[in-house]
């Protein structure tokens, strides 16, 4: 039986030896991953744009820095998860409880995606709760 440890946690090339170069993003990949959560605010003007602009930051910096993929697919993820809740939302309006769900949901995508860019241009990789992993 062959062991195989973990993958490496972000920033290190092995478990013994960190690379201090790729553990510490760089201000433009912090801005970057940054735009990738801000770029949701999109769907204010675009319909979909909440997932267009973290899909579009993802495909083009996906190949270019692993912490701008990073974020940019959990924007995307997050923003994913947060349309099917509203469908789901819409559906539930018949019944009242919809509207209050709504606002909710609204209140909690407002600050989850407010706190994620910021904690992105700090150079944190950031994790959203209650989010769907569909993109790998």
């Amino acid at each position: 039986m062959v062991y195989t440890s973990p993958a490496p946690p972000y920033g290190v090339t092995s478990m013994n030896e960190p690379n201090p170069v790729a553990a510490v993003p760089t201000q433009d990949e912090k801005t970057w991953g940054m735009l990738a959560h801000l770029t949701a605010f999109s769907g204010f003007l675009v319909p979909l744009g909440s997932v267009i602009g973290p899909l579009v930051v993802w495909l083009v910096k996906r190949d270019q820095s692993a912490f701008v993929a990073d974020q940019g697919k959990e924007a995307l993820n997050f923003n994913i998860s947060v349309l099917l809740a509203a469908l789901i939302c819409g559906v539930l309006v018949f019944i009242l409880v919809g509207i209050l769900l709504g606002v909710a949901l609204f209140i909690f995508w407002l600050a989850m995606t407010i706190v994620a860019a910021i904690k992105a241009n700090e150079g944190v990789r950031y994790r959203y709760p209650f989010t769907l992993r569909l993109v790998k």
